[in-house]
């Protein structure tokens, strides 16, 4: 067994849901995770870049944590985004984030350019956060200025509490390469949105991933079929995500996320400022590919896939 191998497989990223005040829409927060838990998924992640976290408050990440304690009945990990810049904002966060029941925390590593440390800053970094808060820690490697090479995420690994990392720079090479560098001695989440079913092929341990905010069915389902050996099951599955998410990403991207749940009727809220909701000629022009994935996750049995091979 190796470092935090009770974490795997989808672990869907939430939306924060504001309302026009910008002020967290508990109703629509709670449908989410309803709706999501009911889809079969692994684990829910409040807090990361889906969900605005470099903007949510403490308190806000904090009863995020909360409202998904009160729903879920499965016992689901929960990964609390942790986004900050200073070791002590960081630990705070984690701090609260644990009260609120969080099981583990996902670390981001300092992001703002004139702010961005040294290798040993970076360790200092984790190791603080780990040594104060004491819980699980997946880093979260998406800052370009500031990217965790797989030489350092070893490092990094010799940390007590960190066990992992959500790779979302490098594409699915760079997955490959952690996965093969760290082998088992730690988890490599998958975060190459449109290319997933590749990922866990490639001996991902699982995505912490937007996409699956959007498809949790049928990401799902592409979990199992990669660990029933189903492949060309899975890769047609990748196929029809990849377009709708082409078009996704890019600026004004969470606002695109809210948009496009909206469109399919579940509702997440407003962006929050400076982000501008988006207009409708943004749906439009996915809306043919939207929908035949929309079919598709519908078409999936809840049940099938809570009981096969979870």
């Amino acid at each position: 067994m190796g470092k935090g191998d009770d974490i795997r497989g989808i672990i869907v990223p939430l939306l924060t849901p504001f309302d026009k005040f910008e002020k967290l829409d508990e109703g629509l927060f709670r449908k989410q995770v309803r709706y999501l838990l009911s889809c079969g998924v692994h684990g829910l992640s409040p807090g990361g870049s889906t969900g605005e976290g470099a903007m949510v408050k403490d308190e806000e990440l904090a009863r995020m944590i909360e409202i998904i304690r009160e729903e879920d009945t499965r016992g689901i990990k929960v990964i609390a985004g942790i986004i900050r810049c200073s070791v002590r904002d960081a630990i705070s966060a984690g701090l609260i984030a644990k009260k609120a029941g969080a099981d583990a925390l996902m670390v981001t590593p300092v992001f703002y350019n004139v702010l961005v440390p040294n290798e040993e800053g970076n360790y200092l970094y984790f190791k603080k956060i780990s040594d104060e808060v004491g819980l699980p820690i997946i880093i979260y490697n998406v800052i370009p200025q500031n990217p965790v090479s797989v030489n350092m995420f070893l490092k990094l690994l010799e940390i007590d509490n960190v066990i992992g990392i959500k790779q979302s720079i490098g594409g699915i090479m760079e997955m490959y390469a952690m996965k093969q560098a760290c082998k088992d001695k730690g988890l490599v989440f998958a975060a190459t949105d449109e290319m997933l079913f590749s990922c866990f092929e490639l001996g991902a341990d699982g995505a912490i991933s937007a996409i699956l905010s959007l498809f949790p069915r049928i990401a799902v389902k592409m979990w199992n079929l990669c660990r029933a050996g189903k492949y060309e099951e899975g890769i047609m599955l990748q196929n029809k995500v990849y377009p709708v998410w082409k078009a996704i990403g890019g600026p004004q991207f969470t606002a695109k996320m809210k948009a496009v749940l909206k469109a399919v009727g579940r509702d997440c809220g407003y962006p929050l400022s400076p982000m501008l909701e988006c207009d409708t000629d943004f749906i439009l022009s996915i809306k043919s590919q939207l929908d035949e994935i929309i079919a598709e996750e519908e078409s999936i049995d809840n049940l099938l896939i809570c009981k096969e091979l979870n």
